[in-house]
C-alpha cells in the first residue's frame, strides 16, 4: 500500500484502510507535522481551555475498572451521595473564582451494586443516580448560572433527554473499542459499563438528540496501536453520521498506587504523542483534539506540536478527582507554556463555539437564552459586561505595544496598509483576532487612521426627522416603530 502520508492535504480524508495502515507508521517527526499543518489550517493559532469547578456527585460505582482510584466502595463516615448544598457550595467557590463550567463526575449506576447507594437515593427522593444527578445540575445552572457538563457513564436515550435540559453538554470516554480489554485479565474485566457496544450505543444516541458530545480513548491500558485507531474509526463514523462529537480527548494512562495496574509502566511520550498526531489526522481539521495538561507536566510542547487545539478543564478551585496525584498547573504557567509553542491561550466555555453558532440546533430551548449572554459574536466566552450603546465606561482592553500579530495576521493586516482590498476570508480572520492579534489589529488600524486623519476627529451637527413610527415590520429588536400589537406603548402612534 502507498504511504497514506504521501499526499495528505488539510482537506484529505482518510480511508478506514489507510487509517489502520498507520498503525506500522514510524516517521513520528512527519505523523506531527502532517497533524500539526492539519489542526493549523482549522484552528489557527488557538488552544483553548475550559475554566470550569469538579463535582464529584458520587464516588460509587458497579465496575471495578483496574486502573481507578476514583470509583470506591460504601463507608460508613461518607455519605454515598454530596447533597445539593454541598454541590452548591463547590459551585459558588468556582463562581467567585470566576469558572464558567460545573463538570460533573460520578460514578456508572451504583445503585445496581450497592444497597447504600439505592437507600441514599431514596432518602434524597430518587430511583436513580442519574435522576438525582438531573435535580442537581438544574440546581447549580438555577443557583450560580454556570453552565453544566455531564459524564455519568452509560445512558438510555430518555436518561439523555433527560439531562440535555439541565446540561450544556454531555459525554463519557470511549477508552478502547477492544472487547480483549474486557476478557479475564483485562483492565476492563467485572466492568458491564465498559463493553465498548454499550459506550458506543450511548454516543451513538446522544448524537440522535443532538447534543453536542466530549469522548475519547485511554491510551496505556494494554491496547495496541491497530486498537487504538480501531476505536477512533468507531468514534469517526458515529460523527460523520451525526455531527456531534465537539471534542475527542487523547488520555494517557497513569499508573497509581493501590490498584491492580500500579506496576504498569505510563505510557511514554512518543507514544502519546503519535496517538493525538492520528487522531488529528483521523477527524476533520475542524475537530477539537484534547489532552489534559496535568497528565503530562513539564512536556506541554510536544503535545501542541503533534496536533492538539484544547487543553480541557482545568480547575482553579477542585482537584481532578480521577486523578488526583497529578494537580491543575496554574493558569499562568499555562498560558507561559501554550505562548512558548507559538499559541494563544483562549478560554471557552463546556460547549465549543462551533455549537454554540448553531445553539438552535444543539441546545435545549430552555438553556439557549442562558448560554447566548455568556458568549461574543463567535461562540467564546465574554470578558465583560459592556455592549454597544451603553453609557458605561469602555472595557478595560488588553495593548500589546509594538506587536504586528502572528503569522498568519501580519500579512493580512499588511496587505490592508498598503490599501489593497481584502478577500472575505482576510476579513474573518481579522474579526476573529484574539489577544495579541487583537491588539494587532487595533494598532493597524490605529496607524492607517493617522496616517489619513491625523488626529482630527469630526462630527456633524443634525436633525432627525422620523415622518412617521407606524411600520408593518415585527422586527423583535425594535423600540420606534408600531404596529397592532403596541399602538399603546411608548406613546401613540404618529404620521407628521
Amino acid at each position: 500500500m502507498n504511504d497514506p502520508l504521501g499526499d495528505l492535504s488539510p482537506d484529505a480524508v482518510l480511508s478506514d484502510e489507510q487509517a489502520l495502515a498507520l498503525a506500522e507508521h514510524r516517521d513520528l517527526d512527519r505523523l506531527m507535522q502532517a497533524a500539526a499543518t492539519r489542526r493549523d489550517a482549522a484552528h489557527g493559532d488557538i488552544v483553548s481551555y475550559s475554566r470550569k469547578v469538579f463535582v464529584p456527585l458520587t464516588q460509587l460505582c458497579r465496575d471495578v475498572c483496574h486502573y481507578c482510584t476514583f470509583a470506591q466502595a460504601p463507608a460508613e463516615d461518607k455519605p454515598p451521595y454530596l447533597t445539593i448544598d454541598a454541590v452548591l457550595e463547590i459551585a459558588r467557590a468556582g463562581q467567585a473564582a470566576q469558572c464558567k463550567e460545573v463538570l460533573f463526575t460520578l460514578g456508572d449506576k451504583p445503585e445496581l451494586r450497592y444497597p447504600a447507594a439505592r437507600t441514599a437515593l431514596e432518602r434524597l427522593g430518587h430511583e436513580t443516580t442519574l435522576s438525582y444527578l438531573a435535580e442537581a445540575a438544574k440546581a447549580v445552572l438555577t443557583e450560580t448560572g454556570l453552565l453544566p457538563h455531564v459524564n455519568p457513564g452509560c445512558m438510555t436515550a430518555s436518561d439523555l433527554a433527560a439531562l440535555r435540559r439541565v446540561s450544556i453538554s454531555q459525554g463519557i470516554m470511549l477508552e478502547s473499542a477492544s472487547d480483549r480489554l474486557c476478557e479475564p485479565g483485562g483492565p476492563h474485566h467485572g466492568s458491564p459499563d465498559k463493553v465498548p457496544s454499550v459506550r458506543l450505543e450511548t454516543i451513538r444516541i446522544a448524537g440522535e438528540q443532538r447534543i453536542p458530545f466530549t469522548t475519547g480513548i485511554l491510551i496505556g491500558i494494554g491496547e495496541t496501536r491497530r486498537e487504538r485507531i480501531e476505536a477512533l474509526l468507531a468514534l469517526r463514523a458515529l460523527h460523520e453520521t451525526y455531527g456531534h462529537l465537539q471534542e475527542i480527548i487523547i488520555q494517557n494512562f497513569r499508573p497509581k498506587l493501590g490498584t491492580r495496574m500500579a506496576g504498569t509502566p505510563a505510557v511514554s511520550l512518543d507514544e502519546h504523542v503519535w496517538t493525538i498526531a492520528i487522531a488529528r489526522l483521523l477527524f476533520p481539521a475542524s475537530m477539537n483534539i484534547q489532552a489534559p495538561p496535568n497528565l503530562s507536566a513539564g512536556a506541554l510542547a510536544p503535545l501542541i506540536d503533534a496536533g492538539i487545539n484544547d487543553w480541557g478543564g482545568v480547575s482553579p478551585v477542585t482537584p481532578d478527582h480521577v486523578n488526583p496525584e497529578a494537580p491543575w498547573p496554574h493558569l499562568k504557567v499555562l498560558e507561559r507554556a501554550t505562548k512558548a509553542a507559538g499559541k494563544e491561550l483562549v478560554e471557552r466555555l463546556a460547549i465549543y463555539p462551533g455549537y454554540v453558532r448553531s445553539a438552535q440546533e444543539w441546545v435545549d430551548k430552555g438553556l439557549q437564552t442562558i448560554l447566548l449572554h455568556k458568549v461574543d459574536a463567535d461562540g467564546w466566552p465574554r470578558t465583560d459586561d459592556w455592549s454597544p450603546g451603553m453609557a458605561g465606561a469602555l472595557p478595560q482592553l488588553a495593548r500589546s505595544a509594538g506587536t504586528t500579530g502572528s503569522r498568519h495576521i501580519a500579512p493580512i493586516l499588511a496587505r490592508a496598509a498598503t490599501g489593497r482590498p481584502l478577500e472575505e476570508d482576510d476579513l474573518v480572520r481579522l474579526f476573529r483576532a484574539r489577544g495579541d492579534e487583537y491588539a494587532a489589529v487595533c494598532a493597524a488600524a490605529d496607524a492607517l487612521r493617522r496616517e489619513v486623519s491625523g488626529d482630527v476627529i469630526s462630527y456633524v451637527v443634525c436633525r432627525n426627522i422620523n415622518y412617521t413610527n407606524v411600520c408593518y415590520f415585527k422586527c423583535q429588536f425594535c423600540a420606534f416603530s408600531k404596529g397592532k400589537l403596541s399602538e399603546n406603548l411608548r406613546g401613540r402612534p404618529y404620521t407628521l
